[in-house]
C-alpha cells in the first residue's frame, strides 16, 4: 500500500470529503439488562476530594460499572438510507457484546425504532423509549456520573450543542437530563460547554483534552481558556488539567482526545501513533500528543507513564473519514471491547497492550467498520455509570 494510500485509510485520516452522511461529515437539520454485573478483579473506587470541588468528582472508566448507557441511530437524514442498516447492526453487535459482562439500556426515538433495536440486540439488552434521541453518540450525550465521596452519584450535564451546532440535536440536548431522570439522581450543569469524549480523566485529580474542542467559540465563544479549564476542573472535582492542542475544524468534534490518548490508571495513560510513513495532519497530531503526554506531570506530581500503541498499517474500510482506533475502546465489568481492522499484527499487539493495561479483563475484538467509516467507535457510542 502506498503512504497516499495510507493516509486516506489511516486512524486520524478523518478529513473532510465523503459523499456520504457521517457523524464527522454532516451538517444534519430504565430497567437493567439480563446480564448480570461482573465486578471480575477490580479494585474498590477511591475515596478522595478535590480542593475544586470537595467530595464530589468523576472517577476513572475501569470502576466497576452498574450498565452502559446506548442509543439506537434511526434517522435517515443523518446517516443516509444506505449507510444506516450497517450502523444499526454495528450498534446492536456493540450492545450485544457489552451486555456479556454487564446491563445495557439502549434509548431508542419511538416505539417502531425500538422494535427494530430489539430485534437485533436481541434480550440481553434493555431497550426504552422514554428518552428519545437524535443520534448514537451517547458519550457526547449522557451525563457524566460523579461520586459524592459517601457512597451516592449524581449526573452532569454537559451542556450538548451538536459539536457547535453542526448538527440537529433537539432531542439530543435533554438525554443527560432524562438519563438522571431515569435512575433517580440528582442532575446538575456544568458552566462550560463539552462533551464527554472531549475529556479524559483518571479519577485521582487530573484531567486531559484537546484544547481545539473545548477551547472553541462554537462550545465556549465567551470564555477564555484559564476559564474553561477552571469550570472544567470544578465540574469534575479534578485539580490539574493537561493540555494537547488538537485540531480545529476538520472533524465534527474539533478532534476529541478519546480517539487518541486514554488514562489507563493514574499516572498511565495509552496513545495511539500512526505508521512511520505517515504525515498527514492529523499523524502530526497524535505525534504530539505523545510528545507532551510522555513530558508531563500529573496533580500528583507523577511523570506519566505513556504506553505506545501503534495504529494499523492497512484496514478494511477505504472510506476516508474511518476511525481505525485501538484506543476508542470501552472498558465494562471484567472486559475491554476494542475494535479490530484485518492487520493480524497490529491487531494482535493492540490486544496485548491492552491485556497488560488491564490485567484481569479479557480483550474483545469486534468487526464495526461500518460505524468507524461514520467518525466514532466503541468509546463514542458508550457511557458507562458507575456503581455508587
Amino acid at each position: 500500500m502506498s503512504a497516499s494510500d495510507g493516509e486516506s485509510r489511516s486512524l486520524l485520516s478523518r478529513l473532510f470529503g465523503s459523499a456520504e452522511p457521517s457523524r464527522r461529515h454532516v451538517l444534519g437539520a430504565a430497567g437493567l439488562g439480563a446480564a448480570g454485573v461482573a465486578l471480575g478483579a477490580t479494585a474498590a473506587a477511591p475515596q478522595r476530594a478535590s480542593a475544586a470541588e470537595p467530595g464530589r468528582w468523576v472517577d476513572r472508566d475501569d470502576v466497576p460499572h452498574a450498565r452502559t448507557w446506548m442509543s439506537w441511530p434511526s434517522r435517515t437524514s443523518i446517516w443516509g438510507g444506505r449507510r444506516l442498516a450497517g450502523v444499526q447492526e454495528d450498534i446492536a453487535l456493540i450492545a450485544r457484546t457489552i451486555a456479556r459482562y454487564e446491563p445495557v439500556v439502549l434509548c431508542a426515538p419511538d416505539s417502531d425504532t425500538a422494535a427494530k433495536a430489539r430485534s437485533l440486540c436481541g434480550p440481553g439488552v434493555t431497550v426504552i423509549g422514554s428518552i428519545p434521541t437524535d443520534d448514537l453518540w451517547m458519550r457526547d450525550t449522557a451525563p457524566v456520573f460523579r461520586r459524592d465521596g459517601r457512597g451516592g452519584l449524581d449526573a452532569l450535564g454537559l451542556n450538548f450543542n451538536g459539536w457547535g451546532d453542526k448538527q440537529t440535536h433537539s432531542y439530543d440536548a435533554d438525554v443527560a437530563e432524562l438519563v438522571a431522570h431515569d435512575v433517580h439522581l440528582p442532575f446538575r450543569r456544568a458552566d462550560f460547554v463539552g462533551e464527554g469524549g472531549a475529556i479524559e480523566t483518571d479519577g485521582d485529580g487530573t484531567v486531559m483534552a484537546t484544547e481545539s474542542s473545548l477551547v472553541n467559540k462554537n462550545r465556549n465563544r465567551a470564555m477564555s481558556k484559564a476559564e474553561i479549564e477552571d469550570a472544567v476542573l470544578h465540574a469534575y472535582g479534578a485539580d490539574k488539567m493537561l493540555w494537547v492542542p488538537g485540531i480545529k475544524g476538520k472533524d465534527i468534534t474539533d478532534d476529541h482526545i478519546d480517539v487518541t490518548s486514554r488514562f489507563v490508571r493514574p499516572g498511565v495513560v495509552m496513545v495511539q501513533v500512526p505508521p512511520a510513513d505517515r504525515n498527514d495532519v492529523w499523524a502530526r497530531d497524535a505525534r504530539e500528543q505523545f510528545s507532551i503526554l510522555s513530558r508531563a506531570t500529573d496533580a500528583r506530581g507523577r511523570r506519566l507513564k505513556v504506553i505506545r500503541v501503534e495504529g494499523p498499517d492497512t484496514v478494511r474500510s477505504k472510506d476516508s473519514q474511518f476511525v481505525d482506533s485501538y484506543l476508542n475502546f470501552h472498558v465494562v465489568n471484567g472486559a475491554v471491547v476494542t475494535a479490530q481492522f484485518g492487520d493480524a499484527a497490529k491487531d494482535a499487539a493492540a490486544v496485548r497492550a491492552l491485556a497488560e493495561a488491564f490485567p484481569g479483563r479479557a480483550v474483545v475484538r469486534i468487526d464495526v467498520d461500518r460505524l468507524m467509516a461514520g467518525g466514532g467507535g466503541i468509546h463514542c457510542s458508550t457511557m458507562h455509570e458507575p456503581l455508587p
